[in-house]
């Protein structure tokens, strides 16, 4: 049985329209809107149409949910995937909101019914994929009822510039065509200036009010590191981490290795891609939203639709193909506002792979836009200054002050004297006769007594041996930098092959000055401001957790749609023991006082008063 025709979503019954600061509180929980969100709002509300952009985390969806419980009507909301509809869906019963989604997993039947609760005014938002919305017979059902307001959610998928274009969305200016009175809302955390200005055309909004938010997430650090054993330092790095995370890989192939061997060290870790079947994809999602795996490993068919509040850390074991793909992609931790962690693993190797699949397998109107959005994340990914700048900037909202939370801020690249360390590659280079990688290279570097290069003769180079007072990750780095810096290139045409450019002659005769960086092979302790309560009581905190578990399971939803983490931190913080003081608590509204406070204030009552006695 589906979530839209279940029994209990039937019987509830939408209340009566409210002030837009009444539903925040008396439904959601929160006392005040964030910055925005109140004149977003206020503008749906009076039937304006209008475009948001604010990050993930940063309380789009309020946006459009606030609008629909208090105009009259239902509310219609385009979503891409079927996941996230079924994860919006679930949390909007869960404070008591009306909710269904129509979708290709329900029969006839099943659609008709939910058809049947609009047309009783039974429902109070609808959520349908692009594709189905523009069906005649639905088009036709929706201008014979009361519509309070379209919402189009990853609106960037409308543009042809944005990062993720799919071609039924670009069809969805129909609406404004067939429901010219009725307001529509994009919203969407990634869009560049030229895909943010297409979305305002292409969705035919009528005098929009556009409100651009801030990028920035703020509570989460941002870090790169070479790349150069990629398993050893995933599986230290995921072993450092506490709680759950997602690792995206760029293949299939990938994904199911990194997993396999994970599993192999111990990790509670499930994969996920398009090549497994919908039952298991489904399954991993399940497991994963409940708490009952920690890390995810995934190619980016993973992640749209997950609504998880307390993912802590992402990581990319290789690099993704635009800032916005790697914006939304990390952006998937923290969503509760609590200290979380991306990490990239970069190599300029998989960097020249990913260039070669883009210019082979992009249809050529898309070549130099998909082309022009590596090269930005490669400009991020190599930076030597605050990288939050950089991601800033690409967005169009430009800072001069560095953020302290990444890792050029918290450990500054140190500068050197590069010019002996380049000789000493560029001469091996042209020894090897400009037919090794860079792993043979620094084989052959570090002087090491294997087997292929004997049968090469290679040992008898007078560079054999010249750079073996330091680890293979300290060459792999300063490779990529003379790669960076234009003085080498990687031939893939030639199985990866470093061939030298033309300026490395200059390096090589000593004519000009190298300026290179330290390798970072390792990272200063975290020295981040937390964002959780400064004073919070962490026992308390931990039962509170277990006790939402419990409930999770008994009402057969994820942990976090009951109480995010950062609920969780504020209520230990606060330690309520009476329904008013409970009400205080962000995030608890009206509904879940009535299924839950009592269990949590019990529990609060009997912490307090074994600690007394203690």
């Amino acid at each position: 049985m589906t979530i839209s025709d279940s029994p209990t979503a039937e019987n509830i019954t939408p209340e009566l329209p409210s002030t837009p600061l009444e539903v925040l509180s008396k439904v959601f929980g929160y006392d005040k809107f964030r910055d925005g969100q109140q004149a977003v709002i206020d503008a749906v509300v009076n039937g304006q149409d209008a475009l948001v952009l604010l990050p993930t985390g940063g309380g789009k969806s309020l946006c459009y949910q606030i609008p629909a419980l208090v105009r009259q009507g239902v509310a219609v909301v385009v979503s891409p995937l079927i996941s996230l509809m079924q994860d919006q869906v679930e949390q909007l019963r869960e404070v008591g909101v009306s909710a269904a989604y129509i979708n290709s997993t329900q029969d006839q039947e099943q659609q008709q019914s939910v058809l049947a609760r609009i047309t009783s005014g039974n429902l109070q938002l609808l959520y349908v994929s692009p594709e189905k919305l523009l069906t005649p017979w639905l088009m036709s059902f929706l201008q014979a009822q009361t519509v309070a307001l379209f919402a189009v959610d990853e609106a960037h998928c409308v543009s042809h510039w944005g990062h993720d274009f799919r071609q039924d969305y670009r069809a969805l200016g129909l609406l404004k065509q067939r429901f010219p009175n009725i307001p529509v809302i994009g919203l969407t955390a990634t869009a560049d200036a030229a895909t943010q200005a297409d979305i305002l055309v292409q969705l035919n909004l009528n005098d929009p009010f556009v409100y651009k938010g801030s990028f920035d997430r703020p509570n989460i650090r941002y870090r790169v590191m070479a790349k150069y054993k990629a398993f050893d330092q995933v599986r230290d790095y995921v072993k450092q981490q506490d709680g759950s995370g997602i690792i995206y890989c760029n293949s299939r192939a990938k994904v199911d290795d990194l997993h396999a061997r994970l599993h192999r060290e111990g990790i509670s870790c499930a994969a996920y891609h398009a090549g497994m079947d919908a039952d298991e994809r489904e399954y991993v999602q399940r497991r994963f939203l409940n708490d009952q795996v920690d890390v995810v490993i995934a190619t980016v068919a993973f992640g749209m639709g997950i609504n998880k509040s307390n993912v802590r850390f992402v990581v990319h074991h290789d690099v993704p193909r635009s800032i916005e793909n790697y914006y939304q992609e990390t952006g998937r931790a923290g969503r509760d506002g609590l200290e979380s962690e991306a990490m990239l693993l970069y190599d300029e190797k998989d960097a020249a792979r990913v260039r070669q699949w883009i210019e082979q397998g992009e249809a050529t109107d898309r070549l130099n836009v998909e082309l022009q959005k590596f090269a930005s994340m490669e400009a991020f990914a190599e930076a030597q200054t605050c990288r939050r700048q950089v991601l800033l900037n690409y967005f169009s909202q430009y800072s001069d002050t560095a953020c302290g939370n990444c890792d050029i801020c918290i450990d500054p690249p140190k500068l050197i004297d590069g010019l002996v360390i380049g000789q000493k590659i560029l001469s091996c280079i042209l020894r090897l006769e400009q037919q090794a990688g860079s792993q043979y290279l620094i084989d052959v570097l570090r002087g090491k007594a294997l087997k292929r290069i004997m049968e090469a003769g290679h040992q008898n180079l007078s560079t054999y041996g010249i750079g073996k007072e330091k680890p293979d990750g300290y060459w792999h780095s300063m490779i990529n930098q003379l790669i960076h810096k234009g003085l080498v290139r990687v031939d893939l045409t030639a199985g990866a092959m470093l061939r030298l450019n033309e300026n490395a002659r200059q390096v090589l005769k000593g004519e000009v000055a190298l300026e290179l960086a330290v390798p970072r092979l390792s990272f200063k302790p975290d020295t981040r401001v937390s964002k959780t309560p400064a004073i919070y009581d962490k026992a308390l905190f931990k039962r509170l957790k277990h006790l939402r578990k419990a409930l999770a399971e008994e009402h057969s939803v994820p942990p976090y749609v009951i109480f995010s983490d950062a609920t969780l931190a504020d209520m230990a913080a606060k330690t309520p023991t009476t329904v008013n003081n409970f009400l205080d608590v962000s995030g608890v509204g009206k509904t879940k006082l009535e299924r839950y406070g009592e269990a949590f204030l019990q529990l609060i009552k009997d912490y307090l008063d074994s600690t007394l006695n203690d």
